[in-house]
């Protein structure tokens, strides 16, 4: 197979562990701390998880290994979308494994948790493992969405596990992907499986983390490459000097993504969702602030720049929410077949100007045409607008235009304003990943396997003071419901893993909003460039912004 230099090169690197699992095997002790409980409805996680609940979280050091010396036979599964450095998860417990016991086997299933129900997997040798070490994707065995979380199919797994000899099973995945583990943990202590269940943070959104989880592995590379390619546009802008460039990035739940880009590459305007729901900004005011700095350069002869969008931001806007909503009641059951029969738009538009609330029409006719046909698309499965698929990049950039043109009427805009538009998403999912994400990952997945040798069940595989090098990191871990908390989900109260959004008090946002005003109007832009792998510690081990500036560094 023909491969290029760097990912020759790349297969080579020694990722580097934290210190205490730099020992070997026979020399890494657990250090049990406190008893946990969940960040809230304490009691009713505690009844739905009555045999995981309340673990105590450990530290592993140096020390004589005390762990019961027994064969091991461990599952793999990928769950969700890709994130950088899932591989090197996959390598890390591998070489754990086989490093405690040459005869231990590890299974990997087959396009995500679906393939350990329909028992389709391969076990990992040397030769198939060594040619996915420190690069990105998740071909090593392919990922899916399937949910873990109906008693048939925890008794289908059960019996998969039985029949391989497997004694546990490790999920990587996001927030709902280890949700799913926790309740598969739960489900196997309750039925005396013998089989344990130890979750890895994986997501590039960023918001799977808390007090515990300082970085979700992804985040640090996919945000890298973001910014290298907003640089690369800002630059273009800074040389054309004629276009305004409304970049849309990853996040649907959260603004991480576009804050850390922001932080790297400091451009005119960057929207935090997390700022817009607690402001209760309007879509007309978030136009009108962007239009502002349009205005203002065009005043100073910069008729360009470079606006960030988080993919989700529509959804915080408080009346396209509630848009949203009655868009969602307006073609539930036998309605949407009666629209969707409809043979123009014309007549669509009628049906939808007689059943959506004046409030909500008044909304809607403000929006771009092709914006308004977006939120009539194919419905997700539960018949919700998939809201993912609406191009809110061209819906800011549509009502700016509108904006100023108001404003060239009242002959307070002279400039000129032509939109561009980009969506990066897949561009960051499947990069190489970063020095620290293949070091972190490895980490990650190196210490689950220690979690699994030690006997614990429901765990979450934690490594942290990320901040520092590696030969400084904590490798530990924590119960996974202590991350979790009561949502309602289509109908229902159920538990699961609180997503984290940014802080508008923490430090990250604080410095962004100390700098966004003079973003806006100057032209500050910074050019990250793209990932480094080999060189000074400060280029080519550098951590995120975002973290950097939460550890005060």
């Amino acid at each position: 197979m023909l491969i290029s230099p760097l990912q020759r090169d790349r297969l080579q690197y020694k990722p580097k562990l934290p210190g205490m699992l730099r020992h070997g095997i026979s020399e890494i002790s657990v250090k049990e701390g406190a008893e946990t409980q969940s960040v809230a409805d304490q009691e009713k996680i505690k009844a739905l998880f009555p045999n995981t609940y309340g673990k105590k979280e450990i530290v592993f050091e140096k020390g004589q290994n005390t762990s019961a010396a027994k064969k091991q036979v461990v599952g793999v599964i990928l769950s969700g979308g890709q994130a950088p450095g899932g591989h090197n998860v996959v390598c890390g417990l591998y070489d754990a494994l086989k490093a405690t016991y040459k005869e231990n086997v590890l299974y990997g299933f087959k396009g995500g948790p679906s393939g350990l129900l329909e028992d389709d997997y391969l076990i990992f040798d040397d030769e198939y493992i060594d040619q996915f070490r420190n690069t990105g994707g998740f071909d090593i065995i392919g990922s899916g969405r399937t949910k873990l979380e109906t008693e048939e199919q925890f008794a289908v797994a059960a019996e998969v596990c039985k029949k391989h000899g497997i004694t546990a099973i490790v999920i990587i995945g996001g927030d709902d992907s280890n949700t799913n583990a926790a309740v598969l943990a739960e489900f196997f202590a309750a039925h005396d499986t013998g089989v344990q269940v130890i979750g890895c943070p994986k997501t590039i959104d960023g918001d799977l983390k808390n007090e515990d989880i300082e970085c979700s592995f992804g985040f640090d590379t996919a945000t890298k490459t973001y910014s290298e390619l907003i640089g690369n546009i800002e630059r273009d802008a800074n040389s054309a000097k004629k276009y305004w460039h409304f970049i849309k990035v990853m996040g649907r739940s959260a603004s991480h993504v576009a804050l850390e880009c922001a932080l790297e590459t400091q451009p005119n305007i960057c929207l935090v969702s997390e700022e817009v729901a607690a402001k209760k900004m309007s879509l007309s005011q978030i136009a009108d602030y962007i239009a502002d700095s349009v205005e203002k350069r065009a005043a100073a002869g910069m008729n360009f720049g470079v606006a960030i969008i988080p993919e989700g931001v529509v959804e915080f806007v408080p009346e396209f929410s509630a848009l949203i909503k009655e868009i969602n009641e307006l073609l539930a059951g036998a309605k949407a077949e009666e629209f969707n029969a409809l043979s123009s738009w014309k007549d669509k538009y009628t049906f939808i100007e007689n059943g959506l609330s004046k409030e909500a029409m008044a909304v809607f006719a403000i929006l771009p045409e092709t914006i308004q046909q977006q939120l009539f698309l194919e419905r997700d499965p539960h018949g919700n607008v998939q809201v993912s698929l609406i191009e809110s990049e061209k819906l800011f950039s549509a009502m700016v235009k509108a904006k100023l043109d108001e404003r060239k009427k009242n002959g307070t805009y002279k400039g000129k304003f032509s939109p561009l538009h980009h969506f990066f998403g897949y561009e960051g999912r499947c990069a190489f990943p970063s020095n620290f994400d293949a070091d972190y990952c490895y980490s990650l997945g190196y210490n689950a396997f220690m979690l699994i040798q030690y006997g614990y069940n429901g765990y979450l595989s934690k490594i942290s003071n990320l901040s520092k090098p590696a030969e400084e990191w904590v490798a530990g871990g924590m119960p996974i419901t202590k991350m979790m908390n009561m949502e309602r989900r289509h109908g229902e109260d159920k538990p699961v893993i609180r997503k984290a959004l940014v802080e508008l008090d923490g430090k990250p946002f604080r410095y962004f909003a100390e700098h966004r005003d003079q973003w806006a109007v100057e032209t500050a832009y910074t050019y990250p460039g793209a990932i480094q792998y080999y060189g000074p510690d400060e280029v080519c081990n550098l951590t995120t912004r975002t973290l950097a500036l939460e550890k005060g560094l």
